[in-house]
């Protein structure tokens, strides 16, 4: 990109405020994963800084479950523009009888949009102190809900709605 993806312009606001926008619709304990060092600070919400060192964005979603209260966490990448409030409303709420709760794309798993449980912290950490970065890594010791592209059809398109935005060509996706 070239540059910070997050304040890439996205309708009225940036990719940033459209995914703290969605969130606040789902839950009021929204933050900004803001990687090993603090950014964004003029959103007014509280920022969680990695206390994982080089480990990406398994090193995020650490961090967020540690910030959760005990409670599960709703993640979502701020690329991610087209995934409906609605799934994210249905993963927060599935979220609280598994572990993880997954879409599946046609692609694969999206893990960087998904519900994670408390109970996911320690695998995570183990997962990462062995040198393990994917983020499924952790996934054999936790209980996962995998929701499949079928089940995702009554959210819309999952073949469009994770379609990710990783260069500037993929920017007109927002007058879809």
């Amino acid at each position: 990109m070239g540059r910070d993806k997050a304040l890439l312009p996205w309708g009225e606001t940036d990719l940033l405020g459209h995914a703290l926008a969605r969130l606040r619709l789902v839950t009021d304990n929204v933050r900004i994963l803001c990687g090993p060092s603090p950014r964004y600070a003029e959103r007014g919400v509280p920022l969680v800084v990695d206390r994982l060192a080089d480990a990406g964005p398994i090193a995020g979603i650490a961090a967020g479950l540690e910030e959760c209260g005990g409670r599960p966490g709703l993640f979502l990448a701020v690329d991610l523009p087209l995934v409906p409030v609605a799934l994210l409303a249905h993963l927060a709420e599935r979220g609280s009888s598994w572990d993880a709760v997954v879409p599946v794309s046609p692609r694969g798993p999206e893990p960087l949009c998904a519900a994670y449980a408390p109970s996911c912290l320690e695998p995570i950490r183990r997962q990462v102190a062995a040198g393990e970065m994917r983020m499924t890594s952790f996934w054999p010791e936790v209980r996962v809900l995998e929701l499949s592209p079928s089940e995702l059809l009554a959210f819309g398109d999952p073949e469009g709605f994770f379609r990710n935005v990783n260069t500037p060509a993929d920017l007109p996706l927002k007058g879809r």
